[in-house]
């Protein structure tokens, strides 16, 4: 039996319910978890994600988005689609039930016409978060020094600015911190301008929590959540991806 110590900012993960969820893939002959899986193991670790729920129809999908709140976006979920958006399966700012409706047609259409043969789990809704302060948080795992932690500017910026620090893992509160402090970008973090500051304490939690997950499971063999909105309060994951080996 695996044991997750505590530290101040996250309990006890339930490791049963994570190890199912893998497991589950595992029989599936996967290795890249659908979001939905990836986004329940995060929230079973405190790390925190977009409200969301898995549709099956269209009207599920608009009932559901009802309950999450406009505006909301759609996401295809398939084991055989994993760029989403080059697949034309993601819609976004929805602000009704019947633009939910017409946009849950649309993204199973061009799902059938990017892979025929693909399986379609569903749609997943979920909340649209806010704009804010984009920032990435990611773990691979490399061959000499094992599970390795990164952290950066999100979004679109982190292939164009590359301005990201690693740490092996597991790491520390005074890591984390650092991880921040070493960014060229460290600025935007703390408030530039007409940006805002981010939660710093915010961003350590979910640096620590996946740093916890990661040595849980080194089975994973790469995590990216990009972007995390980084908010004035708070954080929220956007997008999670999790890949075993």
């Amino acid at each position: 039996m695996r044991v997750l110590l505590k530290h101040k900012f996250m309990e006890v993960a339930d490791l049963n319910k994570t190890s199912k969820i893998i497991s589950q893939v595992r029989s599936e002959g996967r290795k890249a978890l659908l979001e939905a899986e990836a986004k329940a193991i995060c929230m079973e670790y405190q790390i925190p994600v977009t409200t969301f729920k898995l549709a099956k129809n269209e009207e599920e999908a608009a009932e559901f988005a009802g309950q999450i709140g406009f505006p909301v976006v759609l996401k295809i979920v398939s084991p055989d689609i994993i760029h989403k958006s080059d697949a034309g399966g993601v819609k976004v700012n929805l602000k009704n039930a019947a633009e939910v409706r017409s946009a849950y047609g649309k993204i199973l259409g061009n799902a059938k016409k990017y892979d025929s043969a693909a399986k379609i789990v569903g749609v997943l809704v979920q909340e649209m978060a806010p704009q804010a302060t984009e920032v990435i948080v990611g773990a691979i795992k490399d061959p000499q020094f094992g599970q390795t932690l990164m952290f950066g500017l999100g979004g679109i910026f982190v292939e164009l600015l590359k301005d990201v620090t690693f740490r092996i893992a597991p790491i520390t509160r005074e890591d984390a911190h650092e991880m921040m402090t070493k960014l060229k970008a460290y600025p935007l973090l703390t408030g530039y301008r007409n940006t805002p500051p981010a939660d710093l304490d915010a961003i350590i939690s979910v640096l620590l929590n996946t740093s916890k997950l990661v040595m849980d499971y080194p089975e994973i063999k790469e995590l990216d959540l990009n972007p995390i909105m980084a908010y004035e309060k708070g954080a929220k994951t956007v997008d999670a991806r999790i890949i075993l080996e």
